[in-house]
């Protein structure tokens, strides 16, 4: 206990990493969002309709986006989020990166009465490493 007092420092420090670490899948699991393989996306799609939201900014759309995927950013999500209202009954899987960002619109849905909203864990760099399709950017579709 004398090394817990006499290092506090040491132990405030690794409390704070481990906020970090553990908070984003905590506050997913506070509102609600389940994170999703790459297949289950697929499967949400192909069988039960779900539409995929890809929350990346433009600038990093460039190489490409998951095909039917709609073109939301996350820096204007909420002043956006009536164009996804139709989809409301469905399934949405957001998408960024690597997976983080998306979370953050994912908790968005739920507040605003989503019901299923799922997170692409590894976002599009998962969706690269399994070989799925990807379609150029198209800016007529969003963004």
């Amino acid at each position: 206990m004398q090394f817990v007092v006499n290092n506090w420092y040491l132990f405030a420090g690794l409390a704070v990493v481990l906020v970090l670490l553990v908070g984003p899948t905590l506050r997913q699991l506070m509102h609600g969002i389940t994170s999703v393989g790459v297949n289950q996306a697929v499967e949400l799609v192909n069988h039960q309709a779900g539409v995929l939201v890809d929350v990346r900014e433009p600038a990093e759309v460039d190489g490409g986006h998951i095909p039917n995927a709609k073109m939301l950013p996350l820096s204007r999500f909420k002043e956006r989020l009536t164009e996804l209202e139709k989809f409301k009954d469905r399934p949405v899987v957001l998408y960024c990166r690597s997976g983080q960002r998306s979370s953050r619109a994912a908790v968005l849905l739920r507040k605003h009465g989503f019901a299923s909203v799922y997170n692409l864990a590894g976002g599009i760099l998962a969706w690269q490493a399994e070989n799925l399709p990807i379609e150029p950017y198209d800016k007529t579709n969003g963004a």
